[in-house]
C-alpha cells in the first residue's frame, strides 16, 4: 500500500485537522497520564475565572498547559514506539523512555513554576 498524500491545499489541511484531533482525544480519552494533565488543565481555568486573572496570565497558563499536555502526548507517541519496537525489556528502550518521561517532568515543574506565580498573589489577596 503506497501513502497516498493529498495535494490540495485546504482539504489536506481539513484531513490534518481531523488527524490531530482524533490524536488529541484518543490521548484525552485513553492515556490515564493525559487524563490527570487535562483534568488539573480544567481546574487551572476554573481557578482563573474564579480568581479573575489577567490576560497575560491566561496566556501563561495556556502556553504552560499546552507544553505539558504536548510534551505529554509525544512521550506517549515516543513510548508506543519503543514498545511496538521492542515489547520485551530492553537496557536502551528504557533509557530512552526514562528520557522522555523526564521532558514531561521538567515541563510540568515549570508549570508548576508559572501556577504559583499566578495563583499565590491572588491567594495572599485573599488573606
Amino acid at each position: 500500500m503506497e501513502f497516498e498524500r493529498d495535494r490540495k491545499f485546504y482539504s489536506g489541511r481539513l484531513k490534518s485537522f481531523k488527524y490531530a484531533f482524533r490524536g488529541a482525544f484518543k490521548l484525552v480519552t485513553s492515556e490515564h497520564s493525559i487524563m490527570a494533565q487535562f483534568g488539573i488543565a480544567m481546574i487551572m481555568v476554573a481557578l482563573g475565572f474564579i480568581f479573575g486573572i489577567s490576560p497575560t496570565e491566561w496566556m501563561l497558563q495556556t502556553l504552560a498547559t499546552g507544553m505539558v499536555l504536548g510534551i505529554e502526548g509525544v512521550n506517549t507517541a515516543v513510548e508506543k514506539i519503543a514498545d511496538f519496537v521492542h515489547p520485551q525489556f530492553n537496557e536502551k528502550i528504557g533509557f530512552i523512555k526514562d528520557v522522555a518521561a523526564g521532558a514531561v517532568f521538567f515541563a510540568a515543574l515549570a508549570a508548576l513554576i508559572i501556577g504559583l506565580i499566578i495563583y499565590v498573589p491572588h491567594i495572599l489577596n485573599l488573606i
